[in-house]
């Protein structure tokens, strides 16, 4: 598993490892039952601090990605298809909310929007 951080990123670095694991799910790079590395492992790894990890781990716990199991380690939980969805939706949403912001922009209008739509989706 290869996780990048940059500094020259907007996002604290917990975010970009928290952001990147969801990747790594979402587009089952990581899958159900896969082990992660260890909290100590992974900091040493990224050349961060523990807590930093940590914070990540624990937000991928409260949003149910990871289960955490005492003395044994953090794995990829089991997902709900239906929560699986809504995730990728709301993905979705962002990249159209910057494309319809950037559109309104160039004046670019509703129709012309579904054009564009449409040609992407039969590529």
């Amino acid at each position: 598993m290869i996780i990048k951080l940059s500094n020259n990123n907007e996002k604290p670095i917990y975010e970009q490892i928290t952001d990147q694991l969801k990747q790594a799910i979402l587009t089952g790079a990581l899958v159900t039952g896969d082990a992660l590395p260890s909290i100590r492992a992974l900091a040493k790894e990224l050349k961060i601090s523990v807590m930093t990890t940590k914070r990540a781990y624990a937000d991928l716990e409260r949003d149910g990605f990871i289960e955490t199991i005492a003395g044994k380690g953090s794995y990829v939980s089991e997902r709900n298809q239906d929560f699986l969805r809504e995730e990728l939706i709301r993905h979705i949403e962002v990249h159209f909310t910057k494309a319809v912001s950037i559109a309104r922009t160039a004046n670019v209008q509703k129709q012309e929007l579904h054009d564009l739509l449409d040609l992407l989706l039969e590529e």
